[in-house]
Order: C-alpha cells, then structure tokens, then sequence
C-alpha cells in the first residue's frame, strides 16, 4: 500500500487551545496530533462544501429575484434590538 506524504507543521498553540484540545482528544482515545489533523480536514471540508455550494446557487440566480422578495416583505418598523447603529 502506498502512503500518502505526510509534512511536520510546527504548530504554536495558546495554551488554554492545547489543553481543551489534549483532553478532547483523550476523550476521543486518539493522538493530540490525530485529533488535530481530524479537526483541520473538518474544517477544510465545510469550507470547500460551503463555497460549492454558494457557487451552485449563485450560478443558478435570476437577477431581480432578491428584489422581488423584499418587495413583498412588509413595509414594518425593526424589532426593539434590530435598527441600525446611529453613527
């Protein structure tokens, strides 16, 4: 079987990030660094997903349809909490 490359990252950690890390990867009965390398390609596959994703559905709009979606939306005052920052 043939295997993949595999490269040395130093990786500086704070270090409250290195100890949550450390005990959910004993939680999880794995290496610090198999833990690690599980959370960066988790975190890599949501980020490739989400920008195919938003890729498919831009390609897919129809110019106007945003207007024609808050045209419908009611001519109401925001919620307490919801106005705009005064400047």
């Amino acid at each position: 079987m043939k295997s993949t490359p595999r490269y040395k990252y130093p990786l500086q950690l704070p270090a409250s990030l290195k100890e949550a890390a450390t005990r959910l990867a004993k939680e999880d009965g794995v290496s610090l660094n198999q833990w690690i390398v599980v959370a960066v390609a988790q975190k890599v596959g949501a980020i490739e997903t989400a920008k195919s994703f938003l890729a498919e559905r831009g390609a897919r709009a129809v110019e106007g349809d945003l207007k024609r979606y808050l045209d419908k939306a009611p001519d109401v005052p925001p919620e307490p909490g919801d106005e705009w920052p005064e400047r």
